[in-house]
């Protein structure tokens, strides 16, 4: 990217960081120092500043579109809503339930029985933030960062690389933790109160991918520019009346009317449905793998098996040992970032080494790019669980969100491109040879 192109950014969001959003943030409540006021979601600059640098389009005018837009739908951290007349079917209506919501939102409180509200900022917004950002007060002293659900991208799951996590895979985490990493388990917590965390969770990401793709949808799909397009294209809720709704002060939140779906939409107001019905029908969708069955081995045939497991590791159609090391002892460079860190660097042009284009990002609330390492396996700790199945899935499907990459696993890609069923499962045994 040519710096002239990167200064002309970074005014104007320096610009837009001390003057502009001043007032956006008392407008929508983005505005942070207030230590007497609640917490409030922060509107995602990082993804607009990286859509204003691919597009090369200004976003200042489809953010202040959006943003009331989100509000309204999803509500505040005290207040969370669930747009379920913007929804499709019971399915997707019903992927949360409002009273669970409502026992994570919110300050933390406690009765006479110990029974919690404010969950979430009782237990995750220190790591994840406020908005699930995954920028907490304590995330830049993590290794790993802890987790940005807003992109809607997920790493420890059984389910297909592309796919969400089901509710299933999100408890198992909340179960046991993140063995090797900062996040700890949650098995003591009572189970009505996991479930409710996992609503939250379930909750901010697709608050948090619905924002990001109606950013997008907005620059590349309603002719937005330095002014909003005409009422028709606009991305903006109108109430019950047919009235345009305007912006609330941050004293007062949005009227609930505005979170119903109008029984006719503008070509904007059908941009909105679009969005929330694809990012909640993958959620819906979300189905684990299934996995073959493992053949259980003893003695020498488990001996034999894992020498065959430790020939693959070191093929070339796994290639394991390429990132992983010889004998996945690690210690090899790497040069690779993953997926959130790409979003605001080499996906639009930015080198990640590059502190000062870095910088406007960084000032945006993004973490400091940090290169990713292959896993150690030497060391018998794996992030995403050591059970076999667990094992296999990681292979057949890699680690969405890193360069971590999939392997076919069929009887027709053994041996060419990809491997057998039971090559995996060598492979897994190879894996788990110090179990």
């Amino acid at each position: 990217m040519a710096t002239s192109s990167i200064f002309r950014t970074e005014r104007y969001w320096t610009l837009r960081t001390c003057c502009g959003i001043l007032a956006f943030g008392v407008a929508f409540g983005s505005l942070a120092g207030c230590r007497e006021a609640p917490p409030e979601f922060e509107a995602n600059l990082v993804r607009a500043m990286s859509l204003e640098i691919s597009r090369d389009i200004p976003t200042q005018a489809a953010m202040e579109d959006v943003e009331p837009v989100i509000e309204a739908l999803f509500g505040t951290p005290q207040s969370p809503r669930w747009p379920a007349s913007w929804m499709a079917n019971d399915d997707q209506r019903n992927l949360v339930s409002i009273e669970r919501l409502k026992v994570a939102a919110g300050g933390v409180t406690s009765d006479q029985k110990n029974a919690h509200t404010g969950l979430y900022q009782e237990h995750f917004v220190f790591c994840h933030g406020v908005s699930g950002s995954g920028a907490g007060p304590a995330s830049r002293y993590q290794v790993p960062y802890p987790r940005d659900f807003r992109a809607g991208v997920f790493k420890w799951k059984s389910t297909a690389r592309s796919e969400k996590p089901t509710r299933e895979d999100l408890a198992e985490l909340l179960q046991r933790g993140i063995p090797g990493t900062p996040m700890p388990s949650f098995s003591l917590l009572a189970p009505s109160d996991r479930e409710a965390i996992i609503d939250y969770v379930i909750y901010l990401s697709v608050r948090g991918e619905v924002e990001r793709e109606l950013l997008s949808f907005a620059v590349d799909m309603l002719d937005y520019d330095t002014t909003p397009p005409e009422d028709e294209l606009r991305i903006m809720l109108v109430s019950t009346s047919g009235e345009s709704a305007e912006p609330q002060a941050p004293s007062g939140e949005m009227p609930e009317e505005l979170a119903v779906m109008p029984e006719e939409l503008t070509e904007g107001g059908e941009a909105i449905a679009e969005v929330i019905d694809d990012v909640v029908g993958r959620w819906v969708s979300a189905t684990s793998t299934p996995v073959p069955p493992r053949r259980e081995f003893e003695g020498d045939e488990l001996a034999a098996s894992i020498a065959r497991g430790k020939e693959i590791f070191h093929g070339q159609i796994a290639n394991c040992a390429g990132c992983h090391g010889v004998n996945g002892e690690g210690g090899l460079p790497t040069l690779d970032y993953d997926d959130w860190t790409k979003d605001f660097t080499t996906r639009i042009g930015i080198d990640p080494t590059d502190k000062e284009a870095v910088k406007p990002f960084r000032s945006a609330g993004a973490l400091p790019p940090r290169q990713i390492d292959p896993r150690v396996l030497t060391n018998g700790v794996f992030h995403g669980g050591d059970d076999p199945e667990t094992l296999y899935r990681r292979i057949q499907h890699g680690i969405a969100g890193t360069p971590m990459p999939s392997v076919d696993i069929s009887e027709e890609a053994a041996g060419k491109t990809g491997l057998s069923p039971d090559e995996a499962w060598d492979l897994v045994n190879y894996l788990r040879r110090g179990k």
